[in-house]
């Protein structure tokens, strides 16, 4: 059954016939529209990496940024909106703060992520509001080790050992499933240096089918060379990442 353009689409509170919620279907489009966004859970940390689209050559380079420090050990990864994960950022230090102020202890992965679930999902439910037109990835590493969630527009998130969501994010699984295939098949777990470097070659396949945008690379990560802290991935290392995925790039076109 078919409910398109019966009006079903005007309220975020309205099923349609068939069960649906046409608003966050259409906010899940927004995030496919968007430059997709990677996490790596590693053996020793955690690893952030996004396609940031440009659509101006007059950007500063970095002004338009997607990854955000949420507290000193976790990150926040966005595909969708960009003034959606701004809020959804400002949210989460917020619960991040509150938690801290009221139990002297650094917030879980776990329990940031539940508590922007039921945020998210609140925007779901009512008539005055419309769903974020974003999926955020919350990242980092706390007592119970390093830790990757993603939370979609529905307010439904699951914790992931590698998960990648926005445009091309079908392409960016299937390479991430190869990762954890190799770690079952009884290879070790990749580290955070070598997450980055699968991660920057990851998004350089991806963005081969969008070759019609520049783009930068924008990375972060909670390892062992960042007092697992969330810092930016050293430009040095980032650097050398790039252009191995640009000559992996290349070689496989060559290949073709």
């Amino acid at each position: 059954m078919s409910s398109i353009g019966t009006g079903y689409d005007l309220s975020v509170s309205t099923y349609s016939p068939d069960g649906r919620l046409f608003q966050v279907e259409y906010a899940n489009k927004a995030v496919e529209a968007a430059g997709v966004a990677v996490g790596i859970r590693c053996k020793d940390g955690v690893v952030l990496g996004v396609e940031r689209l440009l659509h101006s050559k007059l950007l500063v380079k970095g002004a338009n940024r997607r990854i955000q420090s949420v507290d000193e050990h976790i990150g926040l990864a966005t595909a969708g909106l960009l003034a959606d994960g701004k809020h959804i950022a400002s949210r989460l230090r917020d619960e991040a703060y509150n938690f801290r102020d009221t139990y002297n202890a650094p917030v879980t992965l776990q329990i940031l992520s539940d508590r922007l679930s039921g945020y998210v999902q609140a925007y779901t439910c009512y008539g005055s509001v419309r769903p974020f037109g974003v999926s955020s990835l919350v990242a980092g590493v706390d007592k119970s080790g390093p830790r990757l969630f993603c939370i979609e527009p529905s307010g439904v998130y699951y914790g992931y050992r590698a998960c990648a969501t926005g445009k091309g994010k079908a392409l960016a699984k299937t390479e991430l499933e190869k990762l954890v295939a190799a770690e079952a098949d009884g290879g070790s777990a990749i580290t955070c240096k070598e997450a980055v470097r699968e991660i920057a070659r990851i998004i350089y396949l991806v963005h081969d089918d969008n070759k019609d945008k520049d783009f930068e690379l924008e990375m972060t990560w909670v390892s062992p060379e960042s007092g697992f802290k969330h810092q930016t991935v050293p430009a040095d290392l980032l650097a050398e990442a790039e252009a191995a995925a640009k000559a992996a790039l290349e070689e496989g076109m060559e290949e073709d």
